[in-house]
């Protein structure tokens, strides 16, 4: 058995190495390589991984990493997954400005401190810290607030953890967050809950009164009119147009016999 939290891999203490990425991403040069996907592969040290300098794809999940140091030389890093691993730290992050995607959940934060880091990368718009989908988190995560000072500190973020918080279809699902904290019971004594008021005057679902359905009457009555007339001039129409076709065909036939 392995012990305990130790994940697969681990005890061998995995390191990339040259021939492991030219045989993942099919390259020769590892300044040639644009994408690699290096998931559950037990590994515990990047290795080599800083010389792929042309890298813009990368996945790391699955793994045992406590740190990212070799990334800080992947300039061009645009999505960078390292979901599920021992993560404490993303420092060697900030160095990486074309970053735009970035996926830590399952790893070791503690306090949206941790982040700062990140606040310098300014094409930064998704970041996700908790799938529940995976069930993958961060311990910050445990705070209800996280996402608001997630917010603060990178303000330049579009989605937080899959879920828009700026530009089209935020208001959606800031509307289904509101609806969500205020079903959720709170464990702290508080004022009461504002009584429920109705949304329109008393009555306002009420029939219209007796008197004004005179009115409706003669508006039925008149439409009923028009549509009769529409009819009875449809059908005048109608006639005009068989009396032409007959006199057409009679003159045709006529016209058969004339040498």
């Amino acid at each position: 058995m392995e012990p305990p939290g130790e994940k697969p891999g681990e005890a061998e203490g995995l390191s990339i190495t040259p021939q492991m990425l030219k045989s993942h991403s099919g390259e020769f040069a590892l300044d040639s390589i644009l994408l690699l996907k290096l998931r559950g592969l037990g590994l515990v040290d990047l290795g080599c991984l800083g010389e792929c300098l042309s890298l813009e794809w990368l996945d790391l999940s699955g793994n045992s990493l406590t740190h990212l140091g070799p990334l800080a030389s992947l300039h061009q890093l645009s999505v960078l997954n390292v979901s599920n691993n021992r993560l404490t730290g993303l420092e060697p992050l900030a160095a990486c400005e074309n970053l735009q995607n970035l996926n830590v959940a399952g790893n070791l934060l503690t306090t949206p401190g941790q982040l700062q880091c990140l606040a310098g990368l300014q094409g930064l718009e998704h970041l996700r810290l908790r799938d529940p989908l995976a069930r993958l988190s961060n311990p910050l995560c445990a705070a209800p607030s996280y996402w608001a000072v997630v917010r603060e500190l990178l303000p330049g973020l579009k989605v937080i953890d899959g879920e828009r918080v700026r530009g089209q279809g935020s208001e959606l699902y800031q509307l289904c967050r509101d609806l969500d904290s205020s079903l959720r019971p709170s464990s702290s004594p508080g004022p009461r809950a504002i009584e429920a008021q109705p949304w329109v005057d008393p009555g306002y679902w009420e029939s219209w009164p007796t008197q004004s359905s005179s009115i409706l009457e003669e508006a039925c009555r008149q439409f009923q009119d028009t549509l009769q007339e529409c009819l009875d001039l449809d059908r005048q129409a109608g006639d005009s147009l068989a009396q032409a076709q007959q006199t057409l065909s009679h003159a045709e036939t006529t016209s058969s016999f004339v040498f």
